[in-house]
């Protein structure tokens, strides 16, 4: 083979390979394109664009006077494209630039104007087209930045971005913090009524088309979400803002005084069960904070407070009467190895069953407990559970803690276990569900649940309504809820809460003092004990139901008297001092000493008749032109009706008075000095423009 003929096969085979190279080239291409052309343009579009959900405003929560617990607020991120339409020629970009800067530097007050100039320059030489320039940004702030310089030219010339989210918000601080709650999405942490009905309240998500651009950073397609959320529904609670800042104040002033590691209050409504105030307080350094629902979640022993199911069992089954008498012995019974004692040294002798309530005496409870039911303590413990006290109560938020009621098949039940449930020991039962039994009693045997909410609405409609919930229809016999009122009223009259006597009112209930466990120790190890005071008020006709708990007192007393006593005395008295409805038929005033009618302002006719109803005053009604009459016997008074561009009299009005007027008549008005209105600078009647401005002049 000459070289001339191995130089052309070399190129034809070159040539070959290269035309089979081609040919696999334009096949795979019309298979991409033809067979596999769908799955890959989907692909690419995923990896450009995507949905993104939108968060929705979460429900408000309002306590039962209509008052705002917990809302939810928008905030901004605010971003910029600067790359936008109306910034693309850089001499308008670099003209106004130092001009936003400047803005934005005197707004925010957390970087230069000369900062944010290289910041946003920077941006721009980087072509960054979602440049973050802050984060929660209120609403507020985001109208002043709509009028900055490059910003006011709009969303898409301007390049300003702002991505809404929405920030939770307490208007009364820790008021009820942790019965309000929150939902940890992360956690998937649910508590309180924030976890509890976060269906409700969580609302629907939407959807945004959303944008992948250099750096991995997804930016909105549209200004406006494609599916719009849907806002979360409301929550009505029966929380009152009054009665829980009250529980919450005199809660945390006997914390502190007492240096105890913890405490709570509840104050139910009786009838309804409807929870009014619900405070939790746990140390924290040198101060007291909400981190943990004691009321519903703690399951301890309760001690003394329990003595009044001991009792209500032990008189159904009539074991014994009030009447009845029986011997302390000398303040101390044993059974077994174990000795009970009563915190009076020497005991009380012989006394009735009554009187050993009264001075919560252990001794006494023990013996009759012990010796009417040694036999058969099944007896016992199942009334126990026939009372429901065994059972959750069903709360309508989460995390309560589950009672235990030992019978004579637990593991645990000794020769022991008997007498010592007697008086509230090995069991356990939180604060809450004392609570409910003791509710019972004040509700004429009848126990309900604890209700925290009332209502959900849903813009302004009502989407579900919770009534009281019935647990046991009937507690105890009629004949035995008289015998434990009456203990009840004696404790406070005669007994150990004598320290809670009010003239005014009576209260009803019963002190607590146990020993706390310590830990594995047990009860050997550091003493430590737990106050409570559980009752109802007023006495003759209940309203209220309360409990006190304090853990662990360390200085001066920790009896129950001293330590949860003074806590539930003061809720209750102010309480009945403000409760108009507590009060007997209130009989006509005497007054001594000189007296003048109310001074009066113009305002709503209807208004002040109704005041003047039931004060009893009589008044006279003139319109503005007529003033001309009499008033030996009663008040002249003169109604203001507010028109739109018509000026109304605000002489001799208050300044809140006078401002709801002047703004009802589209009005700005100037305010100089305080007190009433004197002048105005525009006379009453004369028609103005909207937004007009009016100077009044106050002394």
């Amino acid at each position: 083979m000459n070289i001339r003929t191995n130089i052309l096969l070399r190129v034809y085979a070159a040539f070959g390979l290269i035309v089979l190279f081609a040919v696999a080239v334009v096949f795979r291409m019309g298979q991409v394109q033809l067979v596999q052309g769908g799955k890959y343009k989907a692909m690419a579009d995923s990896l450009s664009t995507r949905y993104a959900e939108v968060e929705a405003a979460r429900g408000n929560i309002y306590s039962a006077d209509g008052s705002l617990l917990a809302t939810s607020v928008p905030e901004y991120e605010i971003r910029m494209d600067l790359l936008a339409g109306g910034i693309e020629d850089d001499k308008v970009f670099y003209e106004k630039i130092d001009s936003l800067a400047y803005q934005l530097s005197v707004r925010f007050k957390d970087k230069s104007s000369r900062e944010y100039s290289r910041l946003l320059r920077n941006a721009r030489a980087d072509k960054q087209r979602y440049f973050l320039i802050k984060r929660k940004v209120s609403y507020q702030d985001l109208k002043a930045l709509k009028q900055f310089p490059i910003f006011n030219l709009g969303r898409y010339k301007g390049g300003m971005i702002a991505v809404q989210q929405n920030k939770r918000i307490f208007p009364f601080g820790d008021l009820a913090a942790r019965t309000i709650g929150y939902y940890n999405e992360n956690a998937g942490v649910a508590v309180g009524l924030e976890g509890a009905y976060g269906d409700y309240i969580n609302g629907e998500t939407g959807k945004r088309l959303v944008q992948r651009i250099a750096g991995g950073v997804w930016m909105p397609v549209n200004e406006d979400a494609e599916i719009a959320p849907k806002d979360g529904a409301d929550i009505i609670s029966t929380i009152d803002v009054n009665i829980q800042d009250l529980a919450q104040n005199a809660l945390k002033k006997q914390l502190i005084k007492s240096e105890a590691d913890f405490g709570t209050v509840v104050v139910m409504e009786v009838e309804t069960g409807r929870v009014k105030a619900i405070a939790n307080y746990t140390k924290a350094g040198e101060g007291y904070k909400e981190s943990f629902n004691y009321a519903i979640a703690q399951s301890a022993e309760p001690g003394s407070t329990f003595k009044l199911a001991s009792y209500m069992v032990a008189m159904e089954d009539k074991k014994f009467d009030l009447d009845d008498k029986i011997d302390t012995d000398e303040g101390k019974y044993k059974i077994y190895r174990h000795t009970i004692k009563d915190s009076h040294a020497g005991g009380y002798g012989v006394i009735t069953m009554k009187r050993a309530f009264e001075v919560s005496s252990n001794v006494a409870i023990v013996k009759q407990i012990y010796n009417s039911y040694k036999d058969k303590p099944s007896a016992f413990t199942d009334k126990l559970y026939d009372l429901k006290l065994g059972d959750k109560l069903g709360l309508q938020i989460p995390g309560e803690g589950t009672p235990l009621i030992k019978t004579p098949k637990s593991r645990s039940w000794s020769g022991l276990t008997l007498p010592q449930m007697a008086y509230g020991y090995e069991l356990k039962m939180t604060p809450m569900e004392i609570l409910s039994l003791y509710n019972a009693v004040a509700n004429d045997g009848k126990m309900i649940a604890p209700l925290f909410v009332q209502e959900i609405r849903r813009l302004g409609n009502t989407v579900e309504q919770f009534q009281p919930r019935v647990i046991n229809s009937r507690v105890c016999s009629d004949r035995t809820l008289g015998m434990l009122k009456e203990m009840l009223e004696a404790v406070v009259e005669e007994g150990t809460g004598k320290r809670l006597k009010n003239p005014l009112y009576k209260i009803a209930g019963k002190t607590g003092t146990a020993q706390v466990a310590d830990g594995s120790k047990g009860y050997r190890g550091k003493r430590k004990y737990q106050a409570s005071f559980c009752g109802y008020f007023p006495a003759e006709k209940p309203k209220y139901s309360m409990i006190v708990v304090v853990q662990n007192p360390t200085k001066g007393s920790y009896y129950a008297a001293d330590v949860a006593g003074p806590v539930f005395r003061e809720v209750a008295d102010v309480i009945y001092a403000s409760d108009l409805q507590m009060y007997a038929d209130v009989k006509e005033p005497k007054v001594i000493g000189n007296t003048r009618l109310p001074l009066v302002k113009a305002g709503s006719k209807k208004a002040a008749q109704e005041v003047y109803s039931s004060l009893g005053v009589k008044s006279y009604f003139a319109s503005a032109k007529e003033m001309d009459v009499d008033t030996n016997s009663g008040i002249a008074y003169r109604e203001v009706k507010t028109n739109n561009g018509i000026v109304p009299d605000v002489t001799g009005m208050g300044l809140r008075d006078a401002l709801y007027a002047l703004g009802n008549a589209g009005l700005n008005p100037v305010i100089k000095g305080s007190g009433e209105v004197e002048l105005q600078s525009i006379p009453a009647g004369a028609k103005v423009m909207k937004g007009t401005k009016i100077t009044i002049e106050l002394r």
